[in-house]
């Protein structure tokens, strides 16, 4: 974390926090999702009118994913100075490119070892890591898929559905604090 967003919690520590505003994709692209877009629907239930605006500033999403971490709940959020912004998850909070060596780089730039590797119903493979569960990117699944061949890493079937339960972490920290959050328009009030 940022020492500028540590002051800043430090100098403001009961600021609310933000809900439903800030989107990651299954291609670990930042969607921005302003009250007219929540409007439209959850960013989980793939209509392209509720995904928002893609955000492209390259500093922007440098600091995001600088400061981008889990409460003890397993809700993924973006301490953003002194407020946390929860995200909420097409997928999985981490998102995996591989080089051509089997070696995992999540969407944040750490990297890391894969302990395990999970296949869904639809196809898509997931990473088990020792900071966390990710979904391969589209781009990179021949490269997985060179690596369980190898035999690099052991291969389990899994169900979608049930990785966020068992894996521990929140698609949508909005649903689970009790449905529709204002997000920002509640830390101006």
């Amino acid at each position: 974390m940022d020492d500028l967003v540590r002051q800043a919690m430090a100098k403001w520590p009961h600021v609310p926090d933000c809900y439903g505003w800030l989107a990651l994709d299954a291609r670990g692209q930042w969607w921005m999702r302003d009250d007219r877009t929540q409007a439209l629907g959850a960013f989980q239930s793939g209509l392209p009118a509720a995904r928002g605006s893609l955000l492209r500033h390259r500093k922007l999403i440098d600091f995001i994913e600088r400061n981008y971490e889990a409460d003890a709940q397993g809700c993924w959020y973006f301490q953003n100075g002194p407020q946390r912004v929860f995200v909420e998850l097409e997928s999985t909070p981490l998102v995996w490119r591989l080089d051509d060596h089997g070696q995992a780089c999540a969407h944040t730039g750490q990297r890391s070892a894969v302990t395990a590797a999970l296949l869904d119903e639809a196809g898509h493979v997931y990473l088990h890591t020792p900071i966390g569960l990710g979904r391969v990117h589209t781009l990179d699944m021949h490269l997985a898929a060179d690596c369980i061949e190898r035999g690099l890493w052991p291969l389990q079937d899994c169900r979608a559905g049930e990785l966020p339960q068992r894996f521990g972490f929140v698609c949508s920290p909005e649903l689970l604090r009790g449905g529709q959050a204002k997000g920002a328009a509640d830390a101006r009030t």
